[in-house]
Order: C-alpha cells, then sequence, then structure tokens
C-alpha cells in the first residue's frame, strides 16, 4: 500500500496556518502601507511615496498621502516596491513528490502544501493545465476562491486531452487514466469535452506533440490528429471554453491556430515564428505563453551546483531533491545527455520568439510549466521565468507586467494582476526597486494575500542574490 510521505515544504504549514489566524476570515482592521515605490502592473512607470489602504481583502485606495482609516494598522515601507501578485498562466498541481512523478503524488495535502509554496514565493493565482482528478480539482478550486485554505489561488484544467500511446507520455508522468482523456475518434474528443465542461473546468487542455524536443535522432510519440483536435476545439467553443494547447514546434503552432485554438500555452522552440503565425494569432487574438524556465530546468541545476547556497532555492526544496541536486552523478549524467544540449537550443529559440511576438503586440501571459517535473519548483520556477524574460530582451518593468496584468488578463481575471482600487490586495513587496534591478524580485519582505499578510520565503531578510545570468 502507497504511504504518503509528506514534502519537507510541509514543514513550513504549521506556521504558515497560525500566519493566516482563524482559516482566512475577513481582514478584521484595514492596513495601511505608506511610503512605498508602488509598480501597479499595467506597464505605467513605478510610482514613488505612495500609500496603499487594504480594507476588506481589497484595495482601497491608493496615493501619495491617503488619510488613514480608523484603526488601521500602519507600516512603512520605505525603499521598498509593492507589486501585484505574480500570476502563473501554466503551472501544475499535484504532479510531484521529491523527485517522482506519479498518480500517487495528487493528493488533498500534496497539493495545499504545493499552493502554499506558491504563495510565499508571491505566486498567487496558478492555472493549473490538465492532468487533474474530478472531484479533488473541481473541490480545491472552491475552495482555493473562497479563501478556506492557505495557498494561491486555484484555477485550471479538470484532465485534458492527449494522444493515445502518446503525449503526455505515460512512461514518464505515471498518470491514472482518470487525469486524461485520449480519444480516438472526434465523437469521443467532444464527449471528453462536453465531460470537462460538466464538471466546470476553466478551459480545455491539448497536448500536440510528438516529445522528441528537438533532440537529434529521437524516436517521438504519436501525435494528436487534426482531426481530434479540431473536433475538441469546435465542442469546447459550442460549450464556451477557450483551448490551451501544449506545442512545441513551429507547423502544430500554424495548424492549430488554424484551427481556432485560443492559446498556445509553449513557445515555439524548432523554428524562428513567421509572419504566417504572427498574422493569424493577430487576426484571431490568439494568447501565448512562452515557458521559458520549462526547458532551463532540465539541465540548469546541474550546472549551477553552488545555487543550492542560496536561502531562496533551497528554501523550495524537498530533501530528496536537493541531495538529487547535490549528488555528481546525477549532474554528469544530466549534463551528458542529448536532451541537454536540445534544450539549451530551445530556450535560445523560445527566449527569440517571445520578443518578436511581444514587438508584434500578441497576447503574451506568464507561465512556467512549474509542478509538472521535480526540476520546475513551484515558486522560484516564476522568478526565474522573470529573469529569463528579462534576457529574452524584455525591460524588467515589461517583464514584471507579464506576470502581473498580463497574465491576468490573458486569463480573463479582471480583480487582480494590477493595483488599482477595487482590486483584491494581492501584493508582493521587495526591498528595492525590481524595475531597476531585477534581483530585488527574490527580496521578498512580505507577501499580502487577500487582505492578509503571510510569509514570505526569506521574509526580513535583506540578502544578495548571485545566480548568474
Amino acid at each position: 500500500m502507497f504511504r504518503y510521505r509528506r514534502p519537507a515544504l510541509l514543514t513550513f504549514m504549521t506556521g504558515l496556518l497560525l500566519a493566516h489566524g482563524m482559516a482566512h476570515a475577513r481582514p478584521d482592521r484595514p492596513v495601511l502601507l505608506r511610503h512605498a515605490t508602488v509598480i501597479d502592473g499595467t506597464g505605467s512607470a513605478p510610482q514613488a511615496d505612495t500609500d496603499i489602504l487594504i480594507r476588506g481583502g481589497h484595495i482601497a485606495a491608493t496615493g501619495h498621502n491617503l488619510p488613514s482609516a480608523a484603526h488601521a494598522r500602519t507600516i512603512d515601507l520605505s525603499g521598498q516596491t509593492v507589486l501585484p501578485g505574480l500570476i502563473s498562466d501554466h503551472s501544475h498541481v499535484g504532479q510531484v513528490s521529491g523527485t517522482q512523478n506519479g498518480e500517487v503524488n495528487y493528493t488533498r495535502a500534496n497539493i495545499l502544501s504545493e499552493l502554499s509554496q506558491y504563495e510565499r514565493y508571491g505566486v498567487l493565482t496558478i492555472v493549473a493545465l490538465g492532468l487533474n482528478r474530478s472531484p479533488l480539482f473541481d473541490d480545491l478550486r472552491r475552495e482555493q476562491h473562497a479563501g478556506l485554505n492557505p495557498g494561491a489561488d486555484l484555477f485550471g484544467v479538470d484532465q485534458g486531452i492527449g494522444a493515445p500511446d502518446g503525449v503526455p507520455p505515460q512512461n514518464m508522468f505515471h498518470l491514472g487514466a482518470d487525469q486524461v482523456f485520449r480519444p480516438t475518434t472526434p465523437d469521443e474528443a467532444r464527449a471528453a469535452v462536453n465531460k470537462m465542461a460538466d464538471e466546470g473546468t476553466d478551459l480545455i487542455k491539448l497536448w500536440v506533440d510528438d516529445f522528441r524536443n528537438g533532440v537529434p535522432g529521437a524516436r517521438g510519440l504519436p501525435k494528436m490528429q487534426p482531426e481530434i483536435y479540431r473536433a475538441a476545439i469546435t465542442q469546447a467553443h459550442l460549450r464556451g471554453k477557450r483551448v490551451a494547447a501544449h506545442i512545441h514546434d513551429l507547423s502544430d503552432a500554424r495548424a492549430l491556430v488554424a484551427a481556432g485554438v485560443d492559446i498556445l500555452a509553449h513557445g515555439v522552440r524548432d523554428k524562428p515564428v513567421d509572419a504566417t503565425l504572427i498574422h493569424a494569432m493577430t487576426q484571431q487574438g490568439t494568447g501565448y505563453i512562452a515557458t521559458l524556465d520549462l526547458d532551463e530546468a532540465n539541465y540548469i541545476f546541474a550546472e549551477h551546483p553552488e545555487w543550492l547556497d542560496d536561502p531562496f532555492l533551497s528554501f523550495g526544496l524537498s530533501p530528496a531533491l536537493r541531495q538529487q541536486f547535490a549528488d555528481p552523478t546525477w549532474r554528469e549524467k544530466v549534463l551528458a545527455a542529448p536532451l541537454t544540449a536540445a534544450a539549451h537550443k530551445a530556450l535560445a529559440m523560445n527566449m527569440r520568439n517571445l520578443l518578436t511576438l511581444y514587438r508584434a503586440g500578441i497576447s503574451i501571459g506568464f507561465g512556467t510549466d512549474s509542478g509538472a517535473t521535480p526540476t520546475r519548483i513551484p515558486g522560484f520556477a516564476e522568478h526565474r521565468e522573470f529573469r529569463l524574460s528579462i534576457m529574452a530582451g524584455l525591460t524588467p518593468l515589461q517583464a514584471i507586467t507579464l506576470a502581473t496584468g498580463d497574465a491576468a488578463h490573458l486569463m480573463q481575471l479582471t480583480d487582480r494582476g494590477t493595483i488599482a482600487a477595487g482590486q483584491l490586495a494581492d501584493l508582493l513587496v521587495v526591498s528595492g526597486n525590481p524595475a531597476q534591478d531585477p534581483t530585488a524580485l527574490d527580496r521578498i519582505q512580505q507577501v499580502w494575500h487577500r487582505g492578509r499578510q503571510v510569509p514570505g520565503p526569506l521574509a526580513g531578510q535583506d540578502r544578495p542574490v548571485s545566480r548568474p545570468e
């Protein structure tokens, strides 16, 4: 019999529950954050010496020299920056424990632990794009929306649609039969969409890839046939659901956009995007999530064992994963693997294409595929994605906007992602100004989720971040 073993990050849960106090009841007194630099998530320039009034879990007002509300708790944030809580448009939950994937990890305790870790890294909303189990996933979504548990708010896809004997690969993810549909006919695809829609899924997910991942000579898996994904997309739209697709190659991106897909949930990584794809995406309003960290996470911890000395990373590691990263044999094996060379090339192409599409005005969100495999670390991956977006050519302010206001816009979430009166008080407070110094985003001082303060991974420790670019 499988015996669930609590991941190391669950040891933080007791303190987190105490920090939240009475099971996330409505905050009982206003909070006035004074003298902060505010990055509001809209792309506007940072505003110095700005106040934010929090009341009832929402932002009541922003401005200069706001009058104090009765009985308000006042916090001086001079020298610190407030920005909206980060949003991941592409993550996963319940897939990983330690260094292992498998259906045995899809438990309430494990998912809540992951959501807690996201929250403490300042990632306050995540979209779990598939491989989920109903009714547990649907119950947790409702509970997180209502603020009944600690942790990030949760949206996503109930199961998703893959290819028979194909992607997502059973031998890699050890999935249960109830975690993904694998239709063989258009009618079965339509039935899968109807099942997810009846469960209340936020989106429909498709996997259209052969998982060669750019490795020369690699033997690919069977890919979903066009008649299957066309039927699924058409039925999803009839049910009022948007469709996000896992892709790797330009040819699949073109075909899916032509079929009416709403979001390309990964970046194009084999070739430069071209005018044909850009025109089609522009005409249809297709969204895009690059997930730069996905490929880098395949090798980066093998290349940089010194990162284990960084407390900001260590906070997110289970003992088993930390041991793996420290193992010279594991690092040698990873660095020699053909996938590592391919992943380097895929990341470079993905970064190039992100900048091209951004400059073309495509609607771009923010996500990492965190939680899908052990090395895609919840919370840490999103901070790394921010840095990679800057390395791709975005300015720090553009990258912040991507991870906040733009990410909310892509998921049609109008109550978060920006700092303005009426928005949820989902806020990240960091030391310094990340629009000037990107490393400041990792210097978390406070996290506010629906107006309640929760501890960051290293709250109050103003330390240098030396991870190389």
